[in-house]
């Protein structure tokens, strides 16, 4: 910086010397131009700037691997739901998150439209994916909620008529309400202490859907069956009045790559 300043300094002094040559008649100021421009060009002449180790932008530090590295920095950011709700389906008096992974019953029905997949009899909804094959699970956040009906609902399963949640209507769930809960066949279940989280495990092809306790990985029961048809996720949700928990919400997952 001080060499630069100086060079200024003396391109200053240059210039005034020009003014000054520049008052004078044109012959005279002819006459010393050349002088006057090599004079200029020596005092600023400036070398050549030497580049040292490190300063050049480093492209490769950050232009390599650049979606990993967002995806990196975003993947904290970023969750999974193996279960989305389906809004079409959804009763009117059941409300959904703005992400369609919880649920719960509100006090006044919406107004939606009466279109075919929607559940108007119950107060039910279904995910948006349903399975025909392979293996599938999933949990859903209880906690407190006192009337629940959580499992699978086949395809053509009735959704506007007095149906019961069974499997002979092609719905096979775990019910819990009045402090029990039952396997949608009228029998108990017996769990060992109050169920904060339900895992459900759909085997399609197996034909079983089995519900867990997450917390130890205990087994409640398992309906046995052969699946025919599509089935979807299926969420029934009563009212939640006193209790802390008033939806039910679909767990997140962890994605390894």
């Amino acid at each position: 910086m001080k060499r630069i300043e100086e060079q200024i300094s003396s391109l200053s002094d240059s210039i005034s010397a020009v003014e000054e040559e520049l008052q004078k008649h044109n012959v005279p100021f002819l006459s010393s131009y050349k002088p006057t421009q090599t004079r200029a060009r020596v005092q600023c002449s400036l070398s050549d700037p030497q580049l040292v180790s490190g300063a050049l932008i480093d492209v490769a530090k950050h232009l390599g691997n650049l979606s990993f590295r967002v995806w990196e920095k975003m993947k904290d950011k970023v969750h999974f739901s193996p279960v989305i709700l389906d809004p079409n389906t959804a009763h009117p008096r059941l409300y959904l998150s703005g992400d369609l992974t919880s649920v719960r019953n509100g006090d006044t029905k919406q107004q939606l439209p009466d279109n075919p997949e929607r559940n108007t009899n119950y107060v039910n909804v279904l995910g948006s994916e349903g399975f025909s094959s392979g293996k599938h699970s999933w949990e859903v956040e209880v906690g407190d909620h006192p009337r629940w009906n959580i499992g699978l609902a086949k395809e053509s399963a009735d959704r506007k008529g007095e149906a019961d949640a069974s499997p002979k209507s092609g719905i096979w769930c775990l019910w819990h309400g009045d402090g029990k809960y039952t396997n949608g066949l009228g029998k108990t279940v017996t769990v060992k202490k109050r169920l904060q989280k339900i895992r459900v495990q759909l085997d399609y092809d197996g034909g079983e859907v089995s519900f867990y306790d997450p917390e130890h990985m205990t087994h409640i029961f398992t309906h046995r069956d052969t699946f025919t048809e599509k089935l979807f996720p299926y969420f029934c949700v009563g009212a939640a009045g006193d209790a802390k928990t008033a939806d039910l919400k679909i767990c997140q997952t962890d994605i390894s790559l």
